[in-house]
Protein backbone atom coordinates (compact mmCIF):
# COMPACT_ATOMS: atom_id res chain seq x y z
CA UNK A 1 0.00 0.00 0.00
CA UNK A 2 1.54 3.53 -0.80
CA UNK A 3 0.89 6.21 1.59
CA UNK A 4 2.08 9.53 1.84
CA UNK A 5 4.18 8.59 5.39
CA UNK A 6 6.11 5.68 3.66
CA UNK A 7 6.81 7.99 0.31
CA UNK A 8 10.89 8.71 -0.26
CA UNK A 9 11.87 11.93 1.38
CA UNK A 10 13.15 12.63 -1.93
CA UNK A 11 10.07 12.83 -3.62
CA UNK A 12 7.52 13.78 -0.73
CA UNK A 13 9.98 17.32 -0.90
CA UNK A 14 8.92 17.28 -4.69
CA UNK A 15 5.89 17.12 -4.23
CA UNK A 16 5.18 19.37 -0.81
CA UNK A 17 4.97 22.82 -3.09
CA UNK A 18 1.66 21.15 -4.48
CA UNK A 19 -0.15 21.14 -0.70
CA UNK A 20 -2.07 24.63 -1.63
CA UNK A 21 -3.42 23.42 -4.89
CA UNK A 22 -5.52 20.78 -3.21
CA UNK A 23 -8.11 20.84 0.09
CA UNK A 24 -6.13 17.92 2.62
CA UNK A 25 -8.34 15.10 1.65
CA UNK A 26 -7.45 15.91 -1.80
CA UNK A 27 -4.03 16.10 -1.89
CA UNK A 28 -3.82 12.70 -0.03
CA UNK A 29 -5.44 11.44 -3.11
CA UNK A 30 -3.34 13.59 -5.41
CA UNK A 31 -0.67 11.93 -3.76
CA UNK A 32 -1.50 8.23 -4.02
CA UNK A 33 -2.78 9.13 -7.48
CA UNK A 34 0.43 10.34 -8.85
CA UNK A 35 2.96 7.53 -6.67
CA UNK A 36 0.70 4.97 -8.64
CA UNK A 37 0.69 5.81 -11.88
CA UNK A 38 4.60 6.37 -11.18
CA UNK A 39 4.68 2.75 -10.36
CA UNK A 40 2.09 0.90 -12.47
CA UNK A 41 4.00 -0.04 -15.30
CA UNK A 42 1.37 -1.07 -18.10
CA UNK A 43 -1.66 0.45 -18.05
CA UNK A 44 -2.85 3.27 -16.75
CA UNK A 45 -6.47 4.00 -16.31
CA UNK A 46 -7.93 5.61 -13.18
CA UNK A 47 -9.04 2.82 -11.94
CA UNK A 48 -5.34 0.91 -12.42
CA UNK A 49 -3.54 3.77 -10.79
CA UNK A 50 -6.21 2.95 -7.46
CA UNK A 51 -5.36 -0.78 -7.66
CA UNK A 52 -1.27 -0.65 -7.99
CA UNK A 53 -1.52 2.21 -5.30
CA UNK A 54 -2.61 -1.23 -3.32
CA UNK A 55 -6.38 0.78 -2.10
CA UNK A 56 -8.71 -0.84 -4.12
CA UNK A 57 -10.05 -2.40 -1.63
CA UNK A 58 -9.86 -0.04 1.18
CA UNK A 59 -10.60 3.07 -0.95
CA UNK A 60 -14.22 2.97 -3.33
CA UNK A 61 -13.09 3.69 -6.68
CA UNK A 62 -15.45 6.65 -6.78
CA UNK A 63 -12.75 8.95 -4.62
CA UNK A 64 -10.53 8.30 -7.43
CA UNK A 65 -12.88 9.21 -9.97
CA UNK A 66 -14.43 11.68 -8.07
CA UNK A 67 -10.20 13.67 -8.11
CA UNK A 68 -10.76 13.94 -11.39
CA UNK A 69 -14.68 14.26 -11.97
CA UNK A 70 -15.65 16.91 -9.07
CA UNK A 71 -12.79 17.62 -6.66
CA UNK A 72 -11.30 21.41 -5.98
CA UNK A 73 -8.12 21.97 -7.93
CA UNK A 74 -7.23 23.68 -10.87
CA UNK A 75 -5.11 22.62 -13.63
CA UNK A 76 -3.47 25.40 -14.15
CA UNK A 77 -2.44 26.19 -10.48
CA UNK A 78 -0.96 22.76 -10.32
CA UNK A 79 0.90 23.68 -13.65
CA UNK A 80 2.28 26.81 -12.19
CA UNK A 81 3.60 25.28 -9.55
CA UNK A 82 5.46 22.85 -12.00
CA UNK A 83 7.02 26.10 -13.11
CA UNK A 84 7.86 27.28 -10.48
CA UNK A 85 9.84 23.93 -9.53
CA UNK A 86 11.48 24.43 -12.60
CA UNK A 87 12.42 27.64 -12.85
CA UNK A 88 13.43 27.31 -8.73
CA UNK A 89 15.81 23.91 -9.20
CA UNK A 90 16.69 23.58 -13.87
CA UNK A 91 16.89 27.02 -15.02
CA UNK A 92 19.51 29.52 -13.81
CA UNK A 93 18.24 33.11 -11.90
CA UNK A 94 17.36 35.76 -13.73
CA UNK A 95 18.14 33.53 -17.10
CA UNK A 96 15.24 34.05 -19.57
CA UNK A 97 12.99 31.24 -20.17
CA UNK A 98 12.54 29.09 -23.27
CA UNK A 99 8.49 27.68 -23.87
CA UNK A 100 7.80 25.25 -27.02
CA UNK A 101 4.14 25.82 -27.80
CA UNK A 102 2.53 23.11 -29.85
CA UNK A 103 -0.81 21.14 -29.98
CA UNK A 104 -1.38 17.14 -29.86
CA UNK A 105 -4.01 14.88 -30.37
CA UNK A 106 -4.69 12.02 -27.40
CA UNK A 107 -6.23 8.84 -28.95
CA UNK A 108 -9.73 8.22 -26.92
CA UNK A 109 -12.78 5.72 -27.51
CA UNK A 110 -16.59 5.84 -26.44
CA UNK A 111 -19.27 7.96 -28.42
CA UNK A 112 -19.82 9.82 -24.53
CA UNK A 113 -16.52 11.06 -24.09
CA UNK A 114 -16.57 14.90 -24.46
CA UNK A 115 -14.97 17.25 -26.96
CA UNK A 116 -13.74 14.00 -28.88
CA UNK A 117 -13.15 14.69 -32.14
CA UNK A 118 -11.61 13.20 -35.71
CA UNK A 119 -8.54 14.89 -36.50
CA UNK A 120 -4.60 14.70 -37.19
CA UNK A 121 -2.76 12.34 -35.37
CA UNK A 122 0.89 12.82 -36.55
CA UNK A 123 1.76 9.91 -34.36
CA UNK A 124 -0.41 7.45 -36.22
CA UNK A 125 1.46 4.17 -38.24
CA UNK A 126 -0.48 3.78 -41.48
CA UNK A 127 0.74 2.86 -45.00
CA UNK A 128 1.99 5.25 -47.43
CA UNK A 129 -1.08 7.41 -49.05
CA UNK A 130 -3.38 6.53 -46.36
CA UNK A 131 -4.53 9.79 -43.87
CA UNK A 132 -3.36 10.04 -40.51
CA UNK A 133 -6.57 10.39 -38.45
CA UNK A 134 -7.97 9.34 -34.83
CA UNK A 135 -10.42 9.79 -32.68
CA UNK A 136 -9.86 11.97 -29.40
CA UNK A 137 -9.04 14.97 -27.50
CA UNK A 138 -6.90 17.48 -28.52
CA UNK A 139 -4.42 19.11 -26.43
CA UNK A 140 -2.52 22.61 -26.08
CA UNK A 141 0.45 21.91 -24.78
CA UNK A 142 3.40 24.59 -23.37
CA UNK A 143 6.18 23.25 -22.07
CA UNK A 144 9.72 24.68 -20.09
CA UNK A 145 12.73 23.97 -22.38
CA UNK A 146 15.73 23.15 -20.32
CA UNK A 147 19.36 22.14 -20.24
CA UNK A 148 20.03 19.70 -17.83
CA UNK A 149 23.46 18.55 -17.17
CA UNK A 150 23.52 14.79 -17.52
CA UNK A 151 22.02 15.36 -21.47
CA UNK A 152 23.19 16.60 -24.21
CA UNK A 153 20.05 17.44 -25.83
CA UNK A 154 17.11 19.71 -24.19
CA UNK A 155 14.02 18.27 -22.34
CA UNK A 156 10.57 20.40 -22.40
CA UNK A 157 9.12 20.14 -19.02
CA UNK A 158 5.15 20.83 -19.69
CA UNK A 159 3.20 23.12 -17.12
CA UNK A 160 0.10 23.81 -18.80
CA UNK A 161 -2.08 22.55 -21.20
CA UNK A 162 -5.62 23.23 -22.02
CA UNK A 163 -8.42 21.01 -24.02
CA UNK A 164 -9.74 22.50 -27.44
CA UNK A 165 -12.72 21.55 -28.74
CA UNK A 166 -14.83 22.76 -32.02
CA UNK A 167 -16.95 25.88 -31.49
CA UNK A 168 -14.60 27.01 -28.77
CA UNK A 169 -11.84 28.96 -28.71
CA UNK A 170 -8.93 28.39 -31.15
CA UNK A 171 -5.93 26.84 -30.91
CA UNK A 172 -3.71 29.78 -31.34
CA UNK A 173 -5.84 31.70 -28.37
CA UNK A 174 -5.18 28.85 -25.86
CA UNK A 175 -1.59 29.26 -26.57
CA UNK A 176 -1.59 33.13 -26.13
CA UNK A 177 -3.60 32.50 -22.42
CA UNK A 178 -0.63 29.82 -21.65
CA UNK A 179 1.93 32.27 -22.29
CA UNK A 180 0.21 35.38 -20.98
CA UNK A 181 0.05 33.12 -17.66
CA UNK A 182 3.27 31.56 -17.55
CA UNK A 183 4.90 35.52 -18.69
CA UNK A 184 2.98 36.60 -15.27
CA UNK A 185 4.26 33.79 -13.21
CA UNK A 186 7.86 33.69 -13.92
CA UNK A 187 8.31 37.45 -13.79
CA UNK A 188 11.81 37.31 -16.47
CA UNK A 189 11.74 37.89 -20.37
CA UNK A 190 10.25 34.79 -22.10
CA UNK A 191 11.17 33.59 -25.47
CA UNK A 192 8.43 31.75 -27.11
CA UNK A 193 9.08 29.20 -29.93
CA UNK A 194 6.40 27.66 -31.65
CA UNK A 195 5.71 25.88 -35.57
CA UNK A 196 3.95 27.57 -38.88
CA UNK A 197 0.41 26.91 -37.22
CA UNK A 198 1.19 28.78 -34.35
CA UNK A 199 2.60 32.31 -36.28
CA UNK A 200 -0.23 34.16 -36.31
CA UNK A 201 -1.89 37.71 -35.62
CA UNK A 202 -2.76 36.22 -31.58
CA UNK A 203 1.26 36.94 -31.82
CA UNK A 204 0.76 40.81 -31.80
CA UNK A 205 -1.16 41.16 -28.17
CA UNK A 206 1.62 38.87 -26.23
CA UNK A 207 2.89 40.60 -23.54
CA UNK A 208 5.89 42.94 -23.82
CA UNK A 209 8.30 40.36 -22.32
CA UNK A 210 7.59 37.95 -24.27
CA UNK A 211 9.78 37.20 -28.00
CA UNK A 212 8.10 34.84 -30.19
CA UNK A 213 10.14 32.87 -32.85
CA UNK A 214 8.56 30.47 -35.81
CA UNK A 215 8.69 29.53 -39.21
CA UNK A 216 8.06 32.30 -42.10
CA UNK A 217 5.59 31.84 -44.52
CA UNK A 218 7.12 31.56 -48.01
CA UNK A 219 4.21 33.88 -49.68
CA UNK A 220 4.50 36.07 -46.31
CA UNK A 221 5.34 40.10 -47.77
CA UNK A 222 8.43 41.99 -46.04
CA UNK A 223 8.76 45.44 -45.79
CA UNK A 224 11.78 47.42 -44.86
CA UNK A 225 11.45 49.75 -41.79
CA UNK A 226 11.10 53.60 -42.58
CA UNK A 227 13.91 56.02 -40.71
CA UNK A 228 11.67 58.00 -39.36
CA UNK A 229 10.62 54.92 -37.19
CA UNK A 230 14.28 54.67 -35.76
CA UNK A 231 14.46 58.33 -35.90
CA UNK A 232 11.96 60.33 -35.67
CA UNK A 233 12.05 63.87 -37.46
CA UNK A 234 12.99 66.90 -35.06
CA UNK A 235 10.08 68.97 -36.74
CA UNK A 236 6.50 67.72 -36.13
CA UNK A 237 4.19 66.90 -39.58
CA UNK A 238 0.47 66.28 -39.62
CA UNK A 239 -0.46 62.95 -39.44
CA UNK A 240 0.65 59.64 -38.62
CA UNK A 241 4.92 59.12 -38.41
CA UNK A 242 6.24 56.40 -41.78
CA UNK A 243 6.89 53.16 -40.73
CA UNK A 244 7.30 51.40 -43.69
CA UNK A 245 9.70 51.60 -46.21
CA UNK A 246 10.26 49.80 -49.51
CA UNK A 247 8.51 46.75 -50.27
CA UNK A 248 11.30 43.73 -49.76
CA UNK A 249 8.69 40.77 -51.38
CA UNK A 250 8.68 37.08 -49.66
CA UNK A 251 11.58 35.78 -47.87
CA UNK A 252 13.38 34.54 -51.09
CA UNK A 253 13.47 38.21 -52.45
CA UNK A 254 15.03 38.40 -49.48
CA UNK A 255 17.60 35.98 -49.36
CA UNK A 256 18.63 37.21 -52.60
CA UNK A 257 18.87 40.55 -51.93
CA UNK A 258 21.11 39.90 -48.60
CA UNK A 259 24.25 38.33 -48.90
CA UNK A 260 24.46 35.21 -46.63
CA UNK A 261 27.09 34.89 -43.92
CA UNK A 262 28.83 31.50 -42.55
CA UNK A 263 27.19 30.61 -39.11
CA UNK A 264 28.50 27.74 -36.89
CA UNK A 265 25.26 26.08 -35.10
CA UNK A 266 24.67 23.37 -32.48
CA UNK A 267 21.66 21.69 -33.30
CA UNK A 268 20.48 18.02 -32.85
CA UNK A 269 23.64 17.05 -30.57
CA UNK A 270 25.91 18.05 -33.64
CA UNK A 271 27.78 21.49 -34.66
CA UNK A 272 26.96 22.45 -38.55
CA UNK A 273 28.07 25.55 -40.14
CA UNK A 274 24.96 27.06 -42.25
CA UNK A 275 24.44 30.01 -44.46
CA UNK A 276 22.33 33.06 -42.83
CA UNK A 277 20.49 35.74 -44.64
CA UNK A 278 19.78 38.03 -42.50
CA UNK A 279 17.76 41.55 -42.28
CA UNK A 280 15.38 43.26 -39.81
CA UNK A 281 12.26 44.19 -41.33
CA UNK A 282 8.16 44.77 -41.09
CA UNK A 283 5.70 41.47 -41.60
CA UNK A 284 2.90 43.79 -41.78
CA UNK A 285 0.39 40.45 -42.10
CA UNK A 286 1.33 39.43 -38.74
CA UNK A 287 3.39 42.34 -36.64
CA UNK A 288 1.97 45.43 -38.47
CA UNK A 289 4.48 48.08 -37.28
CA UNK A 290 6.74 46.29 -35.00
CA UNK A 291 9.89 45.58 -36.12
CA UNK A 292 10.87 41.78 -36.62
CA UNK A 293 14.34 39.82 -37.48
CA UNK A 294 13.67 37.24 -40.78
CA UNK A 295 16.21 34.63 -41.01
CA UNK A 296 17.06 32.57 -43.90
CA UNK A 297 18.70 29.50 -43.25
CA UNK A 298 20.34 27.64 -46.31
CA UNK A 299 22.62 24.15 -45.77
CA UNK A 300 23.56 21.73 -48.74
CA UNK A 301 21.21 19.18 -49.22
CA UNK A 302 18.55 20.35 -46.63
CA UNK A 303 15.16 22.13 -47.29
CA UNK A 304 15.63 26.02 -47.36
CA UNK A 305 13.60 27.76 -43.84
CA UNK A 306 13.06 31.46 -42.97
CA UNK A 307 12.40 31.94 -39.93
CA UNK A 308 11.07 35.24 -37.89
CA UNK A 309 11.23 36.44 -34.49
CA UNK A 310 10.70 39.98 -32.61
CA UNK A 311 13.84 39.19 -30.46
CA UNK A 312 16.46 41.85 -31.96
CA UNK A 313 18.85 41.36 -29.42
CA UNK A 314 19.99 37.63 -29.03
CA UNK A 315 22.89 36.48 -31.95
CA UNK A 316 21.69 35.29 -34.94
CA UNK A 317 23.19 31.76 -34.21
CA UNK A 318 21.24 31.63 -31.06
CA UNK A 319 17.69 31.97 -32.66
CA UNK A 320 18.24 29.34 -35.40
CA UNK A 321 19.38 26.70 -31.78
CA UNK A 322 16.21 28.06 -30.39
CA UNK A 323 13.92 27.16 -32.87
CA UNK A 324 15.86 23.80 -33.20
CA UNK A 325 14.97 23.00 -29.70
CA UNK A 326 11.15 23.06 -30.27
CA UNK A 327 11.88 19.59 -31.42
CA UNK A 328 12.20 18.77 -27.54
CA UNK A 329 8.50 19.08 -27.53
CA UNK A 330 7.70 16.42 -29.92
CA UNK A 331 9.82 13.89 -27.86
CA UNK A 332 7.90 14.92 -24.44
CA UNK A 333 4.78 14.29 -26.58
CA UNK A 334 6.05 10.48 -27.60
CA UNK A 335 7.33 9.86 -23.90
CA UNK A 336 4.11 10.68 -22.77
CA UNK A 337 1.76 8.73 -25.52
CA UNK A 338 4.24 5.62 -25.32
CA UNK A 339 5.61 5.70 -21.68
CA UNK A 340 3.51 7.85 -19.33
CA UNK A 341 0.39 6.36 -21.37
CA UNK A 342 -1.32 9.71 -21.07
CA UNK A 343 -4.39 8.75 -23.10
CA UNK A 344 -5.05 5.68 -21.48
CA UNK A 345 -7.63 7.25 -19.15
CA UNK A 346 -11.33 5.98 -19.03
CA UNK A 347 -13.43 9.20 -18.24
CA UNK A 348 -15.70 10.69 -20.06
CA UNK A 349 -17.37 14.02 -18.17
CA UNK A 350 -15.96 17.60 -19.28
CA UNK A 351 -14.37 18.09 -15.75
CA UNK A 352 -12.34 14.75 -15.85
CA UNK A 353 -11.51 15.34 -19.42
CA UNK A 354 -10.68 18.92 -18.97
CA UNK A 355 -8.18 17.56 -15.88
CA UNK A 356 -6.67 13.86 -16.38
CA UNK A 357 -4.23 14.72 -19.57
CA UNK A 358 -2.78 17.98 -18.02
CA UNK A 359 -2.66 15.62 -14.83
CA UNK A 360 -0.39 13.05 -16.43
CA UNK A 361 1.83 15.82 -18.59
CA UNK A 362 2.67 17.22 -15.15
CA UNK A 363 3.70 14.05 -13.28
CA UNK A 364 6.09 13.76 -16.27
CA UNK A 365 7.66 16.91 -15.59
CA UNK A 366 7.57 16.23 -11.60
CA UNK A 367 9.27 12.59 -12.56
CA UNK A 368 12.17 14.80 -14.48
CA UNK A 369 12.62 17.32 -11.67
CA UNK A 370 13.03 14.48 -9.21
CA UNK A 371 15.40 13.04 -11.17
CA UNK A 372 17.57 15.96 -11.45
CA UNK A 373 17.36 16.56 -7.74
CA UNK A 374 18.00 13.35 -6.69
CA UNK A 375 18.24 10.13 -9.56
CA UNK A 376 20.90 10.43 -11.46
CA UNK A 377 23.53 8.60 -11.07
CA UNK A 378 26.05 6.72 -14.19
CA UNK A 379 24.65 3.79 -13.02
CA UNK A 380 21.27 4.34 -14.02
CA UNK A 381 22.76 4.11 -17.73
CA UNK A 382 25.56 1.43 -17.57
CA UNK A 383 22.54 -0.30 -15.55
CA UNK A 384 20.54 0.26 -19.37
CA UNK A 385 23.42 -0.74 -21.21
CA UNK A 386 23.93 -4.60 -19.39
CA UNK A 387 20.24 -5.13 -19.43
CA UNK A 388 20.11 -3.69 -23.57
CA UNK A 389 23.41 -4.43 -24.15
CA UNK A 390 22.11 -3.30 -27.88
CA UNK A 391 22.28 0.25 -26.88
CA UNK A 392 25.74 0.23 -27.90
CA UNK A 393 26.29 4.15 -28.34
CA UNK A 394 23.75 4.83 -25.25
CA UNK A 395 25.25 7.61 -23.13
CA UNK A 396 22.81 9.65 -21.70
CA UNK A 397 19.65 8.59 -19.48
CA UNK A 398 16.28 8.70 -21.67
CA UNK A 399 12.73 9.26 -19.79
CA UNK A 400 12.38 6.10 -19.65
CA UNK A 401 15.70 5.44 -16.97
CA UNK A 402 14.14 8.50 -15.19
CA UNK A 403 10.42 7.09 -14.73
CA UNK A 404 11.89 3.27 -13.73
CA UNK A 405 14.77 4.53 -11.43
CA UNK A 406 11.69 6.42 -9.58
CA UNK A 407 9.20 3.29 -9.57
CA UNK A 408 12.11 1.34 -7.88
CA UNK A 409 12.38 4.10 -5.56
CA UNK A 410 8.85 4.23 -5.00
CA UNK A 411 8.39 -0.17 -4.56
CA UNK A 412 11.89 -0.08 -2.23
CA UNK A 413 10.36 2.30 0.01
CA UNK A 414 7.09 0.37 0.23
CA UNK A 415 9.15 -2.32 1.62
CA UNK A 416 10.61 -0.98 4.91
CA UNK A 417 10.48 -1.74 7.86
CA UNK A 418 8.82 0.68 10.10
CA UNK A 419 11.05 -0.73 13.09
CA UNK A 420 15.07 -0.90 12.43
CA UNK A 421 15.53 -4.49 11.60
CA UNK A 422 16.93 -6.70 8.61
CA UNK A 423 14.40 -7.43 5.92
CA UNK A 424 13.60 -11.11 6.00
CA UNK A 425 14.03 -13.03 2.61
CA UNK A 426 10.45 -12.96 1.88
CA UNK A 427 10.96 -9.48 1.38
CA UNK A 428 14.24 -9.35 -0.34
CA UNK A 429 12.21 -11.73 -2.94
CA UNK A 430 9.48 -9.18 -3.45
CA UNK A 431 11.35 -6.22 -3.81
CA UNK A 432 13.75 -7.78 -6.56
CA UNK A 433 10.40 -9.14 -7.97
CA UNK A 434 9.05 -5.95 -7.96
CA UNK A 435 11.98 -3.90 -9.27
CA UNK A 436 11.94 -7.07 -12.26
CA UNK A 437 8.16 -5.58 -13.23
CA UNK A 438 8.99 -2.42 -13.14
CA UNK A 439 11.67 -2.18 -15.61
CA UNK A 440 9.64 -4.31 -17.73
Amino acid sequence: MIRVSTLPGSLRRVLEPFRPCFTTPTFTTFVTLLAGMIVRPGQRTVCGMLAVAGLAGVWHHSRAHRFFAAARWRPDAMGLTVLRLIVGHLTPVGAPLLIAVDDTLFRRCGRKVFAAHWGYDGSLKVAKGNQKLSRGNTFVVAAVVVELPFLDRPVALPVLARLWRRGGPTKTMLARELIELIAAAAGRIVHVVGDGGYVCTELRHLPPNVTPTGPLPSHASLWHVHSDLDQPPRMRRRGRPRVYGARIGTPAELAAATPATPVTVTRYGRATTVQLHHQRCLWRGVFAGRPVRVLVVTEPGQPTIALVTTDLTTPISGIVERYAARWSIEVTFEDAKQITLVGEARNRTQRAVERTVPFRLYTQSVVIVWYHLAGHHPNVVRDRRDRAPWYTTKRHPSYLDMIVKLRRVLIAAQYQAEVPSQPTPEEIHAVRLAWAQAAA
